[in-house]
């Protein structure tokens, strides 16, 4: 027994090894094997997709240059390429080729190396999916593991479904997978309407992409493709007669379709993939396959970024011309949200998409200049004040914390007293700081940042120019609750993510909260569109937009940032343009001539909802009265400029006007008595 017991142990450690490497391959590594459901169903990932809100194709979640097709879409020229060449009995093994494998063998063992492979199309597919990345060099483990995935994969699925895997998997060089990729990598087409020299040409790649591939030798790629067509004439897919004739054929490689597709790709999706990224971690979603339902919308993106490009050419060029040197490259962002759900439609981050770069749109904090006016007037008008409430446009100087502060207007130009709306739509500064002032700074910071404001705001005096910091997103969303009747609501990029089977796996719902008199927002609306109509946002109209537009104009004091944020019944937009590094622009730069023509240039453009039947309409709990435009009182019969103004219930002007002295005299006193009788007759 002593002499027998090493022969025992050895024959038993035998047994072992053989039963744990069977017990190894039955079970896929340890780690089990797919079930025939999950093999059926597997898909090549193809990077996931992003979709916009209509469910118009946007790009990739990750830069995998595949697209599936299936195998009746793939000329029978160009499987009979891949199979002569790759696999020439793919139709008669049961996954393993047992004669290539001998083949292979002796070759092998009598070059002392690996000198020739054995893989057949079954067990490609299997590398390049089921067992992908499990093994980081070849090695007997990975083969064994190849082969009995190989086994599963035949016992489960067609060989014509094996074959439209691996044609739709395979690694074709230039970082593009699939022959439907490659082909439009390489000939500008899709494989269905690839020639057989092209078919040839692909079926050439999979050995050594780098090395075949036509970009790099063409030489070289061209003997590897005639040899492919002698290949199929010697396994009978095609004659003598057609292998000369697509010899003749010269190479001609066109532009890649992949490079068109990424240089038009929306630059708001590095913004959607960030979202992604966030929520894949916090809930463990693979990434690969999933479908991203964005709140996008694909033409509105298009001419945001159109309009942003345009516009910081023609900025850049006058700013060069003015410095005489070009100091710099002119920056842009934009965003346009939903008025109602929050749902961001357009957002650009830069005058020039570049990929992974800084999205100013959402991470730039500058200063919004006159933009920021509108949070002063809603502060004033939630204390009883009104759109013909009277201040002074006159120099002011202020004096706090021991120093003097004398705000200016643009151009120092004053125009006196005049009423709310007025001072708003030609954006005087001193009127703004004064109705600031009066209403107290603190209101202001607490009117912006119930609207959605949410970067730091100090209640000092100049916050009534826009002298804090904001983003262009919070800006343009804080503007939401004047266009949709009083509701804050919370910009948000990515709706729904859900798997390529259609399950939702997360999803985002808008988020509303009423935070403003519906009657002050139907006021402070009204006081923008006189922005748009008459004031300082003029150029809307120039460009010919005729829809019911309010909005504001933004120019800080050194003309280094240009605003304009505008909006309708149903969407609000805003445009920043300015150097990433703070200077001015030019000597006279503003909001109105920079900003306003992008915003028209972009809804004209790319904004396709029909608003005619949507204008806003004053609230319950309002009254209508016909003022005296320069006064704000009630307009008498004379008065050379009214206008109809809607008022809160008990804050209407009681008093007529008397301030014109048109006839001259006694008759202009008589005209006002006769006035007053006659309204009180109606």
């Amino acid at each position: 027994m002593r002499r027998r017991w090493p022969s025992l142990a050895a024959l038993g450690l035998s047994i072992l090894a053989v039963v744990v490497l069977d017990i190894w391959l039955a079970s896929c590594g340890f780690s089990g094997c797919p079930s025939p459901e999950e093999i059926r169903a597997f898909r090549p990932s193809e990077g996931g997709r992003i979709l916009d809100h209509k469910g118009e194709m946007l790009g990739r979640i990750t830069p995998v240059r595949r697209q599936n097709v299936p195998l009746a879409s793939v000329p029978e020229h160009v499987r009979s390429a891949f199979i002569a060449t790759e696999d020439r009995r793919f139709y008669e093994h049961n996954g393993l080729d047992w004669r290539g494998i001998a083949r292979a063998s002796v070759r092998n063992t009598a070059a002392l190396g690996v000198r020739e492979g054995f893989s057949t199309i079954t067990m490609q597919v299997v590398r390049n999916t089921f067992i992908a990345g499990r093994f980081r060099n070849r090695s007997l483990d990975r083969k064994l593991m190849e082969m009995r995935f190989s086994r599963l994969l035949e016992q489960n699925l067609t060989k014509d479904q094996i074959l439209e895997l691996y044609l739709n998997v395979i690694y074709l060089g230039n970082g593009v997978y699939g022959v439907e990729g490659a082909s439009r990598d390489l000939f500008g087409k899709g494989v269905k309407d690839a020639s057989l020299a092209e078919g040839a040409m692909l079926a050439a790649l999979p050995k050594a992409p780098s090395v075949y591939t036509p970009r790099r030798d063409a030489r070289r790629a061209r003997a590897r493709r005639d040899l492919v067509l002698s290949l199929m004439v010697r396994e009978g897919h095609i004659t003598a007669a057609r292998e000369r004739a697509a010899s003749a054929q010269p190479l001609r490689i066109a532009k890649t379709e992949w490079e068109r597709f990424a240089s038009d790709e929306p630059s708001a999706l590095t913004a959607v993939r960030a979202v992604v990224d966030s929520v894949v971690r916090k809930f463990d979603i693979a990434a690969a396959d999933l479908v991203i339902f964005t709140t996008l919308d694909a033409s509105a993106q298009r001419a945001a970024e159109r309009a942003v490009s345009r516009r910081a050419a023609i900025i850049q060029r006058e700013s060069n011309a003015w410095n005489r040197k070009r100091v710099g490259q002119v920056q842009g962002a934009m965003v346009a949200v939903d008025a109602h759900t929050g749902e961001i439609r357009a957002l650009v981050g830069s005058s020039e998409y570049e990929r992974g770069g800084f999205n100013r749109a959402l991470g730039a904090r500058r200063q919004p200049g006159s933009a920021f006016k509108p949070f002063v007037y809603a502060a004033a008008l939630a204390t009883g004040l009104t759109p013909a409430t009277i201040v002074d446009d006159e120099p002011l100087e202020i004096r706090d914390a021991g120093r003097v502060w004398i705000p200016a207007n643009y151009g120092h130009q004053y125009e006196g007293r005049m009423t709310f709306r007025n001072a708003l739509a030609t954006s005087s500064n001193v009127a703004a700081v004064r109705v600031s002032r009066a209403v107290g700074e603190a209101r202001v910071v607490e009117a912006a940042k119930r609207n959605g404001i949410t970067s730091t705001l100090h209640p000092v005096p100049a916050i009534a120019l826009g002298a804090m910091e904001v983003t262009p997103v919070e800006l343009v969303a804080a503007y939401a609750p004047f266009a949709n009747g009083g509701y804050r609501v919370m910009p948000f990029l990515v709706s729904r993510i859900a798997s390529i089977e259609g399950k939702t796996l997360w999803s985002a719902q808008p988020q509303r909260a009423a935070v403003l008199d519906p009657r002050d927002a139907y006021q402070i609306t009204s006081m923008l569109r006189s922005v748009v109509d008459e004031g300082t946002g003029t150029a809307v109209r120039a460009a010919g937009i005729s829809t019911p537009v309010a909005g504001k104009t933004g120019t800080t004091n050194d003309g280094a940032d240009v605003w304009f944020v505008g909006y309708t019944p149903s969407v609000v937009a805003g445009f920043w343009f300015g150097f990433d590094a703070r200077r001015s622009i030019s000597g006279n730069a503003n909001g109105g001539r920079h900003a306003a023509p992008a915003w028209a240039d972009f809804y004209r453009n790319g904004w396709k909802v029909d608003e005619s039947s949507s204008a806003w309409r004053p609230p319950p709990g309002m009254t209508r009265e016909v003022i005296d435009a320069e006064t704000g009182l009630i307009a008498q019969e004379w008065c050379p400029v009214t206008r109809t103004e809607w008022f809160k219930a008990g804050t209407e002007p009681t008093e007529y006007c008397e301030g014109h002295d048109y006839l001259g005299g006694w008759m202009g006193d008589m005209g006002s008595r006769i006035g007053r009788l006659l309204r009180r007759i109606r």
